[in-house]
C-alpha cells in the first residue's frame, strides 16, 4: 500500500455561502509530508473536515489507511492524531486533568510520552490551560496528538501561533515523526517558508478547487518566474506557461520547467522562486 490518505473527486457544497469544495483529487504517501496551502477561505478546513468525517462530504471517496472510515471505526481513529488551529481542549483543565481524560479515550495513550513532550515543551504543568499563551496552547495540542503513538498526523495551521523559534523546533518534531516509514502528516499552513523545510509534497488549492500537486523539489529546481518585456512574452510557447502577471513595465511568467526554458529564450531574465510566489502566480495571475 503506496498511499496513507487518498481523496477522489471529494465535493462538499453550502448553499448558503455559495462556497463548494469541487472535486479535491490528492493523496499522501507513506513517510511524508504534505504541505497544504490555500489562502484563508480556500477549503482547506473544509477538506480536513470531510476527511475526519466530521463533515459529511457531497460525493467522491476518502481512503485512509486503504480503506473509507466510517463513525464507527474507532481503531482507525486512534491511529490518527489532529491538531486544529484553535481551542482543542477545555480551558479550565489542567495538564494532569487532559491526560486522564486522554487515557480514558485512547487505547494506546502513553503517559510517559506525553510527560516527556510536556518537559520538552517547557509546558507548566499546575497551570490551567486558559492561562496558556497561544503559542503554549499550540504546543500542548501537538503533544496530546503524538502520545497516543498515531501513524497519521493532520494539523490544521498547528504553527501558526508560534514564534519562529519555537516553530523551528516544531519542524524538528514533525521531522522526526516521519522518520518512521509508516507515518505521514497532512500540515495545512499559510506560513510557506514552514512547507519548504519540511515538506515533500505541496498541494496548493484556491476557492474550493485543487489548483496543483507537485514534489517541493519539483518545485524548488524546475519551476521558475522568467521577467521580461511585452514583446519577448509574445514570442514564447504558450505550452511553456504555467501563468503569467503583468507589471508596470514587464511581465512575469510562471513555467515549470526553468532549465529548459533557459536554454531555449535568449536574453531573458529568469528567477528562482518561492512556495509563496508559486501560489500568487497560481492565484491572481492569468492563464492562456
Amino acid at each position: 500500500m503506496e498511499n496513507i490518505l487518498e481523496l477522489h473527486q471529494v465535493s462538499k457544497t453550502f448553499p448558503k455561502s455559495n462556497f463548494m469544495l469541487e472535486n479535491m483529487t490528492f493523496s499522501l504517501p507513506y513517510g511524508a509530508i504534505l504541505g497544504f496551502v490555500g489562502e484563508n477561505g480556500a477549503g482547506k478546513t473544509t477538506t480536513i473536515g470531510c476527511i475526519l468525517n466530521t463533515m459529511k462530504k457531497d460525493s467522491g471517496t476518502i481512503k485512509i489507511f486503504g480503506k473509507e472510515m466510517l463513525d464507527e471505526d474507532t481503531d482507525m481513529r486512534e491511529k490518527i492524531g489532529v491538531v486544529y488551529d484553535g481551542d482543542n481542549f477545555p480551558a479550565y483543565w489542567t495538564i494532569k486533568q487532559l491526560s486522564q481524560v486522554m487515557e480514558g479515550l485512547y487505547r494506546q495513550w502513553d503517559h510517559s510520552l506525553f510527560q516527556k513532550y510536556v518537559e520538552d515543551f517547557q509546558l507548566p504543568i499546575k497551570q490551567k490551560i486558559k492561562h496558556y499563551s497561544r503559542g503554549m496552547t499550540m504546543k500542548l495540542a501537538i503533544a496530546v496528538a503524538l502520545a497516543h503513538h498515531p501513524q497519521l498526523l493532520i494539523l490544521d495551521e498547528a504553527t501558526g501561533g508560534l514564534d519562529p523559534i519555537i516553530r523551528d523546533e516544531m519542524l524538528d518534531v514533525f521531522l522526526e515523526f516521519v522518520q518512521e516509514e509508516n507515518h505521514s502528516i497532512l500540515l495545512s499552513s499559510h506560513i510557506t517558508s514552514d512547507l519548504e523545510k519540511v515538506a515533500d509534497y505541496i498541494t496548493f488549492i484556491h476557492n474550493g478547487k485543487l489548483i496543483m500537486t507537485a514534489s517541493k523539489n519539483d518545485l524548488a529546481y524546475n519551476y521558475a518566474i522568467i521577467r521580461c518585456k511585452e514583446s519577448q512574452f509574445l514570442a514564447l510557447d504558450p505550452n511553456d506557461i504555467v501563468s503569467f502577471r503583468k507589471r508596470d513595465f514587464q511581465i512575469d511568467v510562471l513555467v515549470a520547467n526553468g532549465k529548459n526554458v533557459e536554454r531555449k529564450y535568449k536574453d531573458i531574465v529568469i528567477d528562482h522562486v518561492s512556495i509563496d510566489e508559486i501560489m500568487l502566480m497560481l492565484v491572481k495571475g492569468e492563464h492562456r
